[in-house]
C-alpha cells in the first residue's frame, strides 16, 4: 500500500509548491511580499515626512538638530530602510519558497522590532502611553501583511504571534513605571489588544486565502462550468461540470496545487494518456484533458450519473448469480482492451466499477480510475511505481503484495474474481482487523466457497470461475480477461435482461447522485499551445 506522508509543519508554512512546474504562483507570491514590503515602507514614510514637518512647524521645543539627534526617528527611517530593500531585493531573480517564507517572516519582525524602539526611545524622553502606539501599529502591520500576502492560516498564527511580542513587551516595560491599578491596566492591554490583533489577523487570511483558492479552482478548467466537488483520493479531486457551449454533463478531475509536484504530475499524466487510449464502451471516456493557463493539469471525462458496485451492494445486498456475470462479462471486456495494449489497472474494486444507463440500456457497465495503472511495457525504472505495493487490500493479488514490480494482467483478473466474490455474497472474500491481517489471508488462506459464505446454492459453474480467479498463483487463474469473459459467457444461466434490470430498480431504488446542479463561475481558455509543445 502505498503510504501518504503526515504533513509537517514546514509544509503547512508553505504557500504552495515549490516545484518548478508552479511558476505563475510563484512569482505571484514573490510579487506580493515585496507588495506588502512597499506598502508598508510607504505608510511608515508617510508618518515620518508628516509627523515630523508637523513637529517642526508647531512644537518650539522640537527643533531640526533635535529632529537629527532623535534615536526615534533613526529606527523610524530604519523600519522605512528596511521595507524599501526588501521590495528592490525581490524585484529580481527567483527567490526559493524557503527563501519567500524567511522574507515573510524577517520583513514582518524587523519593521515592528523597529517601531517598538521608536516607541520606548520617545518614551524615555517623555513617559506616556506609548503602549497604546505601538499595539495600533503592531495591528496596521499585521492586518496589511495578512491583506496582502496569501498565506494559510496556520502561517500568518505564526508571523502574527511573533510579530505581536515587540507590541507585548512595549506594554510591559510602559506598565512597570505606572502605579499598581495602571500597571494592571498595561500588562491586560498588552495581552488582550496582542491576542486580538492575532485572531483578526488570522481570520482575515484565512478568509482571503480560501477566497482565491475557490476563484483558482474556478477558473482554471478551461471551457467547463464547475459544479459542486463530488470526490476526491490520492490522484486528484472530481467534480461535477458542463461544457460551457455544449451544455454535456461533464467530470472534471484536476490536480490540486498543493499536491502539485514533478512525480504527481507524471502520474497525472499518466493517467490521462493511458485512460484516452481506450476506446471501450465499458471504460470511462475522456473528452479532453491540457493545462490551463496556470499549469493545472487536468481532463474531463464523461459524468457517471450510476451507482457504482460498493454502493449497490450496501444498498441491496447480494446480487443475482445472472447480474454478476452480466457485470463481470463487461468488466472483463474493459480489461481485456487494457491488457492487449499493455495497462495493468492494479485497483480494480466495486468503487471503481458504476452501473450506468447508456442509449436507454440499463446496468452499462463503466470502469474508471486508472490512477494507479501500470504500464508493462515501459522500463523506465526512474518514472515507474512498479515496486511500490498498490492497491485496495481487500481486492489486492497475493503478488501485487509480495512481488509488486511483477505485477502483471492476472492480477486485475484476481481482484475481478473478489468483485464478483464481493456481488454474490455481499462481503469481499477476505476480511481482517489490520491490512497486515488481509494481505496475510490474501497470500496463505484459501477463500470460502461463496455457497457456503452465503448459507445458500450458487450455480457451480460460476463458482468455479470466481475460485479460479482467486488462485493464489497467477497460472492457476484464467488465462486472460478474454478468456474469462469466454468462461463467464458459457455459464448455463438465463441472460440477465432489461426486463430484470427494471424490475430490479422498481423493488429496490437505489439512490444515485443528485441531478447536475451547476453554479454561476469563470470560464478561462484552454491552453493550446503547451498542450500542443507537449
Amino acid at each position: 500500500m502505498a503510504v501518504t506522508p503526515r504533513p509537517t509543519l514546514l509544509g503547512a508554512l508553505r504557500f504552495g509548491s515549490d516545484s518548478g512546474e508552479s511558476t505563475d504562483e510563484h512569482s505571484f507570491l514573490q510579487e506580493r511580499v515585496g507588495l506588502f514590503a512597499l506598502v508598508g515602507a510607504l505608510v511608515g514614510l508617510g508618518f515620518f515626512v508628516v509627523g515630523n514637518s508637523v513637529g517642526l512647524a508647531i512644537v518650539p521645543e522640537y527643533t531640526l538638530p533635535e529632529f537629527v539627534r532623535s534615536t526615534g526617528n533613526r529606527l523610524h527611517a530604519g523600519a522605512v530602510a528596511v521595507g524599501l530593500s526588501f521590495w528592490a531585493l525581490l524585484r529580481r531573480g527567483r527567490p526559493r519558497l524557503v527563501t519567500l517564507v524567511a522574507a515573510d517572516l524577517t520583513l514582518t519582525l524587523s519593521i515592528l522590532t523597529a517601531y517598538a524602539g521608536m516607541v520606548l526611545s520617545d518614551f524615555a524622553r517623555r513617559q506616556g502611553r506609548v503602549d497604546m502606539t505601538i499595539l495600533l501599529i503592531t495591528m496596521v502591520v499585521l492586518t496589511l501583511r495578512a491583506v496582502l500576502i496569501p498565506s494559510t492560516p496556520l502561517q500568518t498564527l505564526v508571523v502574527t504571534t511573533l510579530g505581536a511580542v515587540p507590541a507585548a513587551v512595549v506594554g510591559w516595560v510602559v506598565g512597570a513605571t505606572l502605579p499598581r491599578l495602571w500597571i494592571f491596566q498595561a500588562h491586560v492591554n498588552a495581552i488582550l489588544w496582542s491576542l486580538t490583533i492575532i485572531v483578526v489577523s488570522t481570520l482575515t487570511s484565512r478568509i482571503i486565502y480560501g477566497l482565491r483558492r475557490n476563484a483558482a479552482e474556478a477558473r482554471r478548467l478551461g471551457q467547463y462550468l464547475l459544479g459542486e466537488k463530488i470526490g476526491e483520493g490520492g490522484m486528484g479531486t472530481v467534480y461535477r461540470a458542463r461544457h460551457a457551449l455544449l451544455r454535456r454533463p461533464t467530470a472534471i478531475k484536476l490536480l490540486p496545487m498543493e499536491k502539485v509536484g514533478a512525480r504527481a504530475i507524471a502520474r497525472f499524466e499518466r493517467e490521462v494518456q493511458h485512460t484516452s487510449s481506450l476506446t471501450h464502451p465499458n471504460t470511462v471516456s475522456i473528452y479532453d484533458y491540457g493545462r490551463t493557463p496556470d499549469g493545472v493539469f487536468y481532463y474531463a471525462m464523461e459524468y457517471l450519473d450510476g451507482v457504482d458496485l460498493q454502493e449497490l451492494v450496501d444498498q441491496s445486498g447480494p446480487q443475482d448469480p445472472r447480474r454478476v456475470i452480466h457485470i463481470a462479462k463487461q468488466v472483463a471486456g474493459a480489461l481485456a482492451e487494457a491488457h492487449s495494449v499493455g495497462l495493468v489497472h492494479r485497483d480494480v474494486k466495486p468503487a471503481n466499477i458504476v452501473l450506468c444507463e447508456r442509449g436507454g440500456i440499463r446496468d452499462t457497465v463503466k470502469v474508471f480510475d486508472f490512477g494507479l495503472v501500470k504500464d508493462i511495457t515501459n522500463t523506465d525504472v526512474a518514472s515507474s511505481t512498479v515496486a511500490t505495493i498498490i492497491g485496495t487490500p481487500l481486492y489486492m493479488a497475493p503478488e501485487a503484495i509480495t512481488a509488486p514490480e511483477a505485477v502483471g494482467p492476472s492480477a486485475d483478473l484476481y481482484a475481478l474474481g473478489s468483485v464478483a466474490y464481493f456481488l454474490l455474497t455481499g462481503a469481499p472474500p477476505f476480511d481482517g482487523q489490520s491490512v497486515v491481517e488481509v494481505c496475510s489471508q490474501h497470500i496463505h488462506q484459501a477463500p470460502v466457497a461463496p455457497s457456503v459464505k452465503l448459507g445458500r446454492p450458487v450455480p457451480p459453474e460460476l463458482e468455479r470461475i470466481v475460485l479460479a480467479c482467486l488462485a493464489k498463483t497467477p497460472e492457476g487463474r484464467p488465462a486472460s480477461a478474454r478468456a474469462l469473459a469466454d468462461e463467464l459467457a458459457k455459464v448455463p444461466l438465463e441472460p440477465w435482461t432489461e426486463a430484470d434490470a427494471a424490475s430490479f430498480y422498481e423493488a429496490h431504488p437505489v439512490r444515485k447522485k443528485p441531478p447536475l446542479e451547476m453554479a454561476a463561475t469563470s470560464v478561462v481558455s484552454i491552453d493550446l499551445t503547451q498542450r500542443a509543445a507537449e
